[in-house]
C-alpha cells in the first residue's frame, strides 16, 4: 500500500522543486444542481485554477520542477498559442524567480479569455515573437532563441505546454494530493488533454495508488500532440526519472488508466457549440470555464458518450489572468 504523503515528501526531497504554488489546491463539491444537470451522483472540482496567487492553473505544478535551480537572470524560451496559459504561467513565475521568458507563439482564434491571456503574456514576457501562421512557427522559434541569447543567461528550453517528465512529476503529486482529499476513489477524473503532462501525471498517480479510477482526458488539441500514446510516454518518462532518483513506483496492476475522448471540434482554440453550452451551464452555477480547454472537457462529461459513472472529479485547469 502506497503512503501518498510519504511518497510526496520523498519526491520533493529528491527533485527539489521550487515553491510557486499553494498546496493543496481545494477539492470542492460542485453545486448539486450542476451535478444533476450533467447526470452524475456526485461531482467535485479540483481547483487547479487556484494554485498560485500570482497566476494559477495546472501549469504551476510542472513549472515548480522545470524552473527549479535556475540562477537569477536565466532566460527561458517556450512556445504555445497566443492564448497559451503555459506561456503566461512561465512568464509570470519565471519573473518571480528573477528570471525572464521569451515566447514563440502561433495564432489561435480570439475569445475573451484567450485575448486576456495574450495581453497578459505580452506584458510579462521579456520578448514575444509571433508567427503569422503555424507553418512559420519554426522561424519564430529561431528568432525567439536568438533574442533570448541576447537577453541574459541561458537560454533554457521548456517544451510547449511544459510537456516534460519533470513536469509530469508535479502532476503526479497533484494526484497523490487528491488521495488525502477524498474518502474513496472517484469513478472518473475528467480533464482537458492538450500536451498531455497533466493527464500523464494524474494517471500515474491513479496507477500508483492502485485506484480503480478512470482518467478521461478530453482532446482539445490536434491528435499529433494530444493522444494516448504520447501521454503514456510522458508517464513512463516520469517513472524512469523517479527511479533514477531512487524512488521506484510500484508496477501498475492494470492497464494505464487513460481514456481519450474527442472534444476538439474545428481545431485548437475554436469554441464548439456543445462546449459553449457547457460553459454557460457551468457559469450559471458559479463555475468559470474557458472555451479552449475546460468548456470542451465539461461538455464531454455532460454527454458522457455511454459511460456510466457516479462519482466524478473534474480537473479545473484554467487560471483566469
Amino acid at each position: 500500500m502506497v503512503d501518498p504523503v510519504r511518497l510526496t515528501q520523498k519526491i520533493r526531497a529528491a527533485l527539489a522543486p521550487c515553491r510557486l504554488g499553494d498546496w493543496p489546491t481545494p477539492l470542492e463539491p460542485a453545486p448539486p444542481l450542476l451535478a444533476r444537470a450533467v447526470g452524475v451522483g456526485a461531482l467535485a472540482l479540483k481547483r487547479e485554477d487556484r494554485s498560485a496567487p500570482r497566476y494559477g492553473g495546472n501549469k504551476v505544478r510542472g513549472l515548480e520542477f522545470l524552473l527549479a535551480g535556475a540562477p537569477p537572470g536565466t532566460v527561458f524560451v517556450t512556445v504555445g498559442g497566443t492564448g497559451s496559459t503555459h506561456c503566461l504561467a512561465t512568464a509570470v513565475h519565471a519573473a518571480a524567480l528573477s528570471c525572464r521568458t521569451v515566447l514563440a507563439q502561433f495564432p489561435q482564434p480570439d475569445t475573451p479569455m484567450s485575448q486576456a491571456v495574450a495581453a497578459a503574456s505580452a506584458a510579462r514576457a521579456a520578448l514575444v515573437v509571433r508567427a503569422r501562421s503555424r507553418a512559420t512557427l519554426p522561424l519564430a522559434l529561431v528568432s525567439a532563441w536568438r533574442g533570448a541569447r541576447a537577453l541574459g543567461k541561458g537560454p533554457r528550453w521548456i517544451p510547449g505546454g511544459g510537456a516534460h517528465p519533470r513536469a509530469v512529476v508535479g502532476h503526479l503529486l497533484a494526484g497523490l494530493e487528491l488521495a488525502a482529499q477524498t474518502a474513496e476513489p472517484p469513478d472518473t477524473i475528467v480533464m482537458p488533454l492538450g500536451t498531455g503532462g497533466t493527464a500523464a501525471g494524474v494517471a500515474l498517480a491513479v496507477a500508483t495508488l492502485a485506484w480503480p479510477t478512470r482518467v478521461v482526458a478530453v482532446r482539445v488539441a490536434p491528435w499529433v500532440v494530444a493522444n494516448r500514446w504520447r501521454t503514456m510516454k510522458l508517464a513512463r518518462g516520469a517513472r524512469r526519472l523517479l527511479a533514477r532518483h531512487g524512488i521506484p513506483l510500484p508496477p501498475a496492476a492494470s492497464p494505464f488508466p487513460v481514456v481519450v475522448g474527442d472534444g476538439l471540434g474545428k481545431g485548437y482554440g475554436h469554441p464548439t457549440t456543445v462546449g459553449e453550452s457547457a460553459r454557460q451551464l457551468a457559469a450559471a452555477h458559479g463555475v468559470v470555464l474557458d472555451s479552449t480547454y475546460g468548456a470542451k472537457a465539461f461538455a464531454f462529461l455532460a454527454r458522457r458518450a455511454g459511460w456510466d459513472v457516479h462519482r466524478v472529479v473534474f480537473w479545473h485547469t484554467f487560471g483566469i489572468p
